[in-house]
């Protein structure tokens, strides 16, 4: 049963939630309020500015890796395997797997694959997506600790449109006309009913409509986490590996 207005706490009157999705030239950022349904958008540099955004989000959900393994695996890590799965052939695609912990520190390409390589018996080479993500994965990693992981999750938009599709992964790519119009009308549906001007009005430059509709899709999930009712690969009833500094490796839908 909903609490009354008397029940409810300032603090949850005021919280906000957040979701980030990263492009070329810093983060696209959603904030959003749960209570009056208050959205605002903006763009931030850096990692520093995007941990201390001003309205200090309850929960922040970044699409980006948080929890690196330690020694890469073909597949990538568990997690990455399960949200595969769900979103099956060809949206599985758009989960990567991430590099060990090892090649963050790798300023060349050749550098990180030889890290990566290195990190265990049967570790993979790394992508050039993932390498080119590189500087955003190691600048997070320098703030995010088993401590602050509790409220800044890890999170994928395509798990989000599955989703709010029905748990069914959205048939057209977001980067045709009809994946970008079917993503803006389960975001219109879903809360988030001024999607469509944000997109209209966005400036030119590096930040696409993918950005855009993406970092919506990481504060619907951020969300459903500061509700409770969101869920996560792997499955909330068994316990999240961990890597060796501590931080779970989950993805959250």
């Amino acid at each position: 049963m909903p609490s009354s207005p008397t029940e409810t706490s300032p603090a949850e009157t005021t919280a906000w939630v957040a979701g980030a999705d990263g492009f070329r030239d810093g983060w696209m950022v959603v904030l959003h309020r749960p209570r009056d349904g208050t959205t605002r958008c903006r763009t931030v540099d850096g990692a520093d500015a995007l941990l201390d955004l001003p309205e200090a989000p309850a929960v922040l959900g970044v699409d980006m890796v948080l929890g690196l393994p330690d020694r890469a695996v073909p597949g990538g890590r568990a997690c990455d395997r399960a949200a595969r799965q769900l979103l099956g052939h060809p949206r599985g695609s758009s989960v990567f797997s991430p590099p060990a912990y090892a090649a963050l520190g790798a300023e060349t390409y050749e550098a990180a694959q030889r890290r990566n390589r290195a990190s265990g018996p049967d570790a993979p080479g790394l992508t050039k997506q993932a390498f080119y993500l590189l500087p955003k994965m190691r600048a997070l990693a320098e703030h995010v600790t088993p401590a602050r992981q509790e409220h800044v999750r890890e999170v994928h938009p395509e798990l989000a449109f599955y989703a709010m599709n029905g748990d069914t992964p959205v048939e057209h790519s977001k980067h045709t006309d009809a994946g970008q119009t079917r993503r803006t009308a389960l975001l219109t549906a879903n809360g988030f009913p001024d999607v469509e001007t944000v997109l209209d009005v966005r400036p030119g430059g590096p930040l696409g409509a993918d950005d855009v509709l993406d970092a919506h899709a990481a504060c619907w999930t951020a969300r459903r986490i500061h509700r409770g009712t969101a869920e996560r690969c792997p499955p909330r009833d068994a316990p999240a590996p961990r890597n060796d500094r501590g931080l779970r490796m989950e993805i959250w839908r």
